[in-house]
């Protein structure tokens, strides 16, 4: 009931505001408007990818402030900064791009099934992040080949100049985002597992060196 009345009422702004403008002046607004979009996409893929697709995301290098003498204390503090960087932080970083790449496919694709929106986006994530610690460039083009591929399916969709459909779509946007949990467990978990993987291999890596 209430997503019905928030579409009714910001399809109602839209009709007044269109309305008001000249009919000469309305086809400008419609291309300000999908411009916007497309830009404002184009942008956050282009973040997306260039940042999903390093290794070391964060690159805090938070083990440089663990400075104690102790032998103890010293492996203590290891584990806990190390659980921090890539447990908590790292986490909620990939979370947020998750949750970006989520909203733009639901506002682009013509998938109703919200599940099925959150399967496809933490796919990507996930073998966007697990190709990571294989080849950069691999997961740089993985990470952007689906985001923009999408972006022209929608551009030649029929239904493209339909401000009610946007309007529809972004407001099933909080359906999206309480059933991302799951997905985003998926993902922190293959993360930890990745970095745990490399951390064993370059330390057996570097015991064979020497």
């Amino acid at each position: 009931m209430i997503q019905q009345i928030l579409n009714q009422t910001l399809t109602n702004v839209y009709v007044s505001f269109t309305e008001a403008v000249p009919d000469a002046y309305k086809p400008l607004i419609t291309i300000a408007f999908y411009t916007l979009l497309i830009a404002i996409y184009s942008i956050l893929m282009w973040k997306f990818y260039k940042f999903l697709a390093r290794r070391d995301i964060l690159e805090l290098n938070l083990s440089q402030y663990n400075r104690t003498e102790h032998p103890v204390l010293y492996k203590f503090l290891a584990v806990l900064l190390y659980f921090l960087e890539y447990v908590i932080i790292l986490p909620i970083i990939v979370f947020f791009w998750f949750s970006v790449f989520s909203v733009f496919i639901l506002l682009l694709s013509e998938i109703e099934n919200v599940s099925q929106i959150l399967l496809i986006s933490a796919a990507i994530v996930a073998a966007t992040r697990m190709t990571a610690y294989y080849s950069r460039e691999l997961s740089k083009d993985l990470a952007k080949l689906f985001p923009f591929t999408l972006l022209v399916v929608f551009l030649l969709q029929p239904t493209f100049f339909s401000i009610q459909r946007i309007i529809t779509r972004f407001l099933e946007i909080p359906s999206l985002l309480n059933k991302i949990l799951i997905y985003l467990a998926f993902i922190a978990a293959l993360e930890i597992l990745m970095r745990f993987m490399f951390t064993v291999f370059n330390l057996f890596s570097s015991s064979g060196e020497n």
